[in-house]
């Protein structure tokens, strides 16, 4: 099962993912793209921290996700990864003005071919005005596309409102992540 978890700013995406990824049998590898680089992010991450079980193991990973999903993926694993929308500002943002392209083709290329099952949240930026700037009007884009392109590839996709899971795509239901669940 592959699930892409949309949603605004404290819309509860994450923590719905969680409470998705919590009811598995599975064995759970987090990956997280966020760096504390101000005191608000450090804040968030910290919280984020708190609120997460400590079986999870947790992997830190900015910018390399296709290859950390490939490593870290297997039969009866599950991977959470939070967020893609962080993942992207990483790239969009750094040194290597090719690494967009470069990253997100191979996520597109390895997302259909992991085994085991991939949970990804990403921000939905896309509902508002227009951005005033060319990085944010790219940035706003990019997710865009990046979301179209994943969603078509995920068997569940779930956007997220109010705190309130609204189903967009339901291929495989939460139940059925479990071989052996009724």
């Amino acid at each position: 099962m592959k699930a892409l978890i949309l949603g605004g700013v404290r819309s509860g995406k994450s923590r719905y993912a969680a409470e998705l990824v919590q009811e598995q049998a599975c064995p759970v590898t987090l990956i997280v793209t966020g760096a504390a680089l101000d005191d608000e992010m450090a804040a968030r991450i910290e919280a984020h921290r708190a609120n997460r079980p400590a079986s999870w193991t947790v992997v830190e990973e900015p910018t390399r996700l296709a290859a950390t999903l490939v490593a870290r993926s297997g039969p009866n694993r599950l991977i959470l990864v939070d967020c893609l929308t962080l993942w992207l500002s990483n790239l969009l943002c750094g040194d290597d003005p090719d690494a967009l392209r470069r990253e997100s083709r191979k996520l597109i290329a390895v997302l259909p071919e992991l085994p085991g099952h991939c949970v990804m949240v990403a921000n939905e930026v896309g509902l508002g005005i227009i951005p005033v700037n060319a990085l944010a009007r790219r940035f706003a884009d990019e997710a865009g596309t990046m979301h179209q392109e994943l969603a078509a590839l995920c068997d569940r996709v779930v956007f997220m409102a109010a705190g309130l899971p609204l189903t967009m795509k339901a291929g495989v239901s939460p139940a059925n992540l479990n071989p052996g669940a009724p």
